[in-house]
């Protein structure tokens, strides 16, 4: 990939609106990230919609996209973990983090997961060029052998259950997570509003509706203890590289979601990090994308997510330099906020009927699964919910689920 020489913006004023534009960016990403069942890509539809007629210069607007879909990556895992209620991208670790928080480690997860976003964006940005150069020459190797890949990673998966009976649960809910994709992802159902496919009702039922179903006959969240890390720097450091590495995959590869690049990563988070290590990996793994998409953009032409189709919509110019300026400044900015309202977000939910919480949001993502699907959107909704609870009653662990994406691909769909 040619990258252009560097150039450095010297204009105050010049400086200040890009600024003031990635601020604003940043604040919609904050907003949408704290909806529960709000997946990036819905965002990123309804932001491709009205990108015509933002008042801007593109370049401006651009950034404020981008800015937007950065800020997100950190901050949806704050409804994942305080409710149970998981995108696409935080499917994975929605269940360690929200584990953490039972346990009264919310704070201290709410960290790692801002910790892995960051140290995702600073591995990311010096990566972007040789990482870009690398992938696309193995890419096409990887694409043709892309199915075996996938394969490997589900009876890895499967094979990690403690016992043969979890196994054999872990298979079923695969297959009919898988059987779920197929029939349900190429649907394009007519809805008020046209942001997306059924991504957002397939993952609020697999992965949010049975939480809450539970936690509405729980007792709720307990008081949350100090926020102190217990996990060592290097094992930290070295979980959110492969995060970032990952999202690097994403970025480049067709089909392969950051979710299904979450489950792969798995295989590379060292034995003894436990939920800690899913935490900071896959929190890696989604901000990640966010960058690596920009510069697969720059270096095959394609928008990989959902944030790029609309940068490409709003005929935003690729000024590479200016764009890695606003990411990192984007990633400051989400590492700040996470931590910041990720704890009031905790105290608050803590301090209400937590069975009226559930119930409220279990509403709420009916509600959206209509607005973004229409009505076969909340029938998608509710056999995902399902489907989700198979594995939560059968005793073996959600990540299976996630055959939701894997078994269409496998299957070359």
């Amino acid at each position: 990939m040619a990258v252009g020489p560097v150039e450095v913006v010297t204009d105050p004023a010049l400086s200040f609106r890009l600024l003031a534009w990635s601020l604003a960016g940043a604040a919609l990403g904050c907003c949408s990230g704290l909806v529960p069942g709000l997946h990036a890509n819905n965002f990123a539809f309804l932001l491709a919609g009205i990108a015509p007629s933002v008042p801007g210069p593109p370049l401006f607007v651009g950034s404020a996209m981008l800015a937007a879909g950065v800020v997100h990556t950190f901050l949806n895992a704050v409804p994942a973990m305080a409710l149970g209620v998981p995108d696409a991208e935080m499917a994975v670790t929605a269940l360690p983090g929200h584990r953490m928080v039972l346990e009264g480690r919310g704070y201290e997860a709410i960290r790692l997961s801002a910790l892995g976003s960051v140290l995702a964006v600073l591995a990311a940005v010096p990566l972007a060029v040789p990482v870009t150069r690398a992938v696309t020459a193995v890419y096409p190797t990887l694409r043709t052998n892309l199915s075996l890949v996938l394969a490997a990673v589900v009876v890895a998966l499967i094979a990690s259950e403690r016992t043969w009976r979890s196994r054999a649960v872990a298979l079923f809910s695969f297959a009919l997570a898988a059987g779920l994709g197929l029939l349900t992802l190429d649907l394009s159902p007519e809805a008020p509003l046209e942001a997306g496919g059924t991504l957002a009702p397939l993952f609020a039922g697999l992965f949010g509706a049975p939480v809450l179903i539970d936690a509405a006959f729980g007792s709720g969240i307990p008081p949350q203890r100090d926020d102190a890390i217990a996990m060592s720097r290097p094992l930290l450091g070295a979980t959110a590289v492969a995060g970032a590495l990952a999202g690097a995959v994403v970025g480049y590869v067709p089909g392969v979601s950051a979710a299904i690049a979450a489950v792969a990563v798995l295989a590379l988070v060292p034995g003894g990090a436990g939920d800690r290590g899913y935490i900071v990996a896959t929190s890696g793994v989604d901000t990640a994308n966010a960058i690596f998409a920009l510069f697969a953009l720059a270096a095959i032409g394609r928008p990989r997510t959902g944030v790029m189709v609309a940068f490409e919509s709003a005929n935003a110019p690729l000024e590479l330099p200016l764009l890695v300026g606003v990411v990192v400044v984007a990633g400051l900015i989400g590492f700040v906020l996470v931590i910041a309202v990720g704890d009031a977000y905790l105290e608050l939910v803590g301090r209400l009927p937590y069975w009226r919480v559930s119930v409220a949001v279990l509403g709420l993502l009916v509600v959206l699964s209509f607005l973004f699907t229409g009505p076969m959107g909340v029938a998608v909704f509710a056999a995902a919910a399902a489907v989700g609870m198979v594995p939560v009653r059968l005793r073996a662990r959600r990540v299976h689920l996630m055959g939701v994406l894997i078994g269409p691909l496998l299957f070359g769909v």
